[in-house]
């Protein structure tokens, strides 16, 4: 809910199924229209990526490693005049965009100025089978910045690990396998 200064009730909401009206004292204060329920789940997240130079390099390893298709990259040096360029050389990636089954996951690179570590998630994958789990822990973790939990058995879950790549990518891997009827 939001607060006009000056007001001291709180604005009430006269709703149907995809609009809303905020009123208070009989004034109109925010109109919005609001998706419907089947709008909201053809919606499918993209997984937004920043690296810091290595971008063309992570994501191809994660494209080779995941089965995933690079189906573009726009170099800053793509940009058609130099007001539309970000901070950096002209192969830094701006914008890069990896197919993986269902899912996309884009990427971009940033300078070292611009650059935060990913905090607060993690890309969750669940590999079909206990060889593949440990193919990709493999690849991914092989080199890995941390492991905060080596590959082992949970009560969920027959192997599960957590790590953050070499790139800074904060990762999970989850294979139910026989806990998954347990």
């Amino acid at each position: 809910m939001f607060h006009i200064p000056g007001l001291c009730r709180r604005p009430r909401m006269r709703a149907g199924l995809s609009e809303a009206v905020a009123v208070t004292r009989n004034r109109t204060v925010e109109h919005t229209t609001h998706p419907t329920r089947t709008e909201m789940t053809d919606m499918e997240p993209t997984l937004y990526l920043f690296f810091r130079g290595n971008c063309l390099e992570a994501m191809s390893h994660y494209a080779e490693t995941l089965g995933g298709e690079i189906t573009g990259v726009f170099r800053n040096g793509d940009a058609p005049d130099p007001e539309s360029r970000m901070p950096g050389g002209d192969d830094m990636i701006m914008n890069m965009h990896m197919k993986l089954g269902n899912a996309a996951i884009m990427a971009s690179d940033n300078t070292d100025e611009m650059y935060d570590k990913p905090r607060g998630f993690r890309i969750s994958i669940a590999p079909t089978s206990r060889a593949e789990f440990d193919r990709i822990y493999d690849a991914l973790a092989g080199d890995a910045e941390s492991v905060e939990m080596a590959p082992d058995k949970t009560f969920w879950a027959e192997r599960f690990a957590m790590f953050t790549d070499r790139y800074g990518t904060p990762w999970m891997l989850n294979y139910e396998g026989a806990q998954a009827s347990a």
